[in-house]
């Protein structure tokens, strides 16, 4: 249910008991007490946001438009913006794909990489070579994957279940970086299913190999990307490493700028990671920059605003891929950007089919002066789909501290 107040708030009621204010009218609602900057290593965040990497989404595109985003309504950029997973074997091979995904824009600092790796070798390799080459001011290692071609072969969110080998991992990438400013962080998700938790061990071995901070998707594999986070299992990490002297954040169901403040308050983490809930709204990082530093937000943009935002977003993919592909890829971010938007199925199936650039520019011309709002601003997006057995390597389960590494898995794609 909800309740107006005064013309200025909704007072939403959660299944968890709890009222969530959300600004109805007036931009100068209620926002929370300001978080602290958050320090992870060498880097200090005035906005304890984080970027997650998501494959096909979080290029230098995308990472340039949240960027400008957050410049243009807060004057300046706070957060932590992550490029896509790329493999480490494939970036040290110099895979010309690998290579095209770590391209960064020219102002962009810091520059954020993600890793995905189940060897120690190959991972002290990339993170040598990111020291060596100045590719990168951060690192952060991909152990949350969930989907079964990773799973499979024993990486992504099924490898801390091998406590030596992940201890083994970590260590190699604080150690390739040593003597730099490069911070490595890890994030993991709370296990393999609720039979199988290793968040608590992850976090503990994280920090002693040398991590300078740990973020939980706070779901388990099987979950997938279904139901809720659970949050409670970020406050349990965050005590379980209150000696730690390293940050945790927390991921998992921050759709609102108000979902980062109820995180932050109900599990006492230092940040929080942002995926799905950007997906078409790359103004979110501005909006959670002013909620978590005690400003005001700013408006939600009309359906005119959007329409300049997609062009803009096209036109950086364009510069990055090339116009063709740069439009391809604009394709699945359409339905994110249009979601509560009153416009019709032709546009949205114009739009399916876009492309160049001047093809978009007339598409969106008719809707470029729209005062229309969304009427669903701060919905769940992005894919959710059903939990299911998490597919592992036959035997993966038997002995959680051998350190063999897994075969084959070092090859995968980068991004996939």
């Amino acid at each position: 249910m909800s309740q107006p107040i005064a013309g200025l708030l909704k007072l939403d009621f959660r299944d968890s008991g709890e009222f969530v204010a959300h600004p109805e009218v007036s931009t100068m609602a209620c926002v929370a007490q300001p978080a602290a900057p958050l320090s992870i290593g060498s880097l200090t965040l005035t906005s304890p946001v984080v970027l997650a990497p998501m494959a096909g989404v979080t290029n230098v595109a995308f990472r340039t438009l949240c960027r400008e985003q957050e410049r243009e309504k807060m004057g300046s950029v706070s957060g932590l913006y992550v490029c896509e997973m790329v493999t480490a074997r494939a970036l040290v091979e110099r895979n010309e794909k690998t290579l095209h995904m770590t391209t960064f824009a020219p102002d962009e600092n810091p520059r954020s990489l993600q890793l995905y790796t189940t060897d120690p070798h190959w991972t002290y390799e990339a993170a040598k070579m990111i020291a060596d080459e100045n590719l990168a001011d951060h690192i952060d290692m991909n152990f949350g994957c969930p989907v079964p071609k990773v799973t499979r072969r024993g990486g992504g969110s099924a490898l801390p279940y091998k406590r030596k080998l992940f201890g083994n991992i970590v260590a190699a990438a604080v150690r390739a970086t040593e003597g730099t400013d490069i911070p490595v962080t890890v994030k993991f998700r709370v296990g393999i299913d609720d039979a199988h938790k290793t968040h608590l061990d992850a976090g503990r071995i994280a920090a002693a190999e040398g991590a300078a901070a740990v973020a939980l998707h706070a779901r388990t594999a099987a979950q997938r990307y279904s139901g809720k986070a659970d949050w409670s299992e970020i406050a349990r990490l965050k005590d379980h490493m209150a000696d730690s002297g390293i940050p945790v954040l927390g991921n998992g169901d921050i759709f609102a700028a108000s979902d980062a403040a109820s995180m932050m308050d109900q599990t006492g983490c230092d940040g929080v990671v942002v995926g799905r809930g950007c997906l078409g709204r790359p103004w979110l990082f501005a909006e959670l920059a002013a909620q978590l530093t005690g400003r005001p937000l700013p408006p939600q943009p009309t359906l005119g605003e959007v329409t300049r935002i997609i062009q803009r977003h096209a036109e950086l993919l364009a510069a990055h891929h090339g116009e063709e592909h740069g439009c391809r890829e604009l394709r699945k971010h359409v339905s994110w950007y249009l979601r509560g938007f009153p416009v019709g199925g032709d546009m949205r199936r114009d739009l399916a089919r876009v492309s160049t650039l001047a093809h978009l520019a007339n598409i969106l011309a008719p809707f470029s002066d729209s005062p229309a709002l969304a009427d669903d601003a701060d919905g769940a997006r992005g894919r959710q789909g059903s939990p299911g057995k998490v597919v592992l390597p036959e035997g993966w389960l038997d002995d959680p501290e051998d350190d063999t590494v897994p075969e084959g898995a070092d090859i995968m794609h980068s991004g996939g």
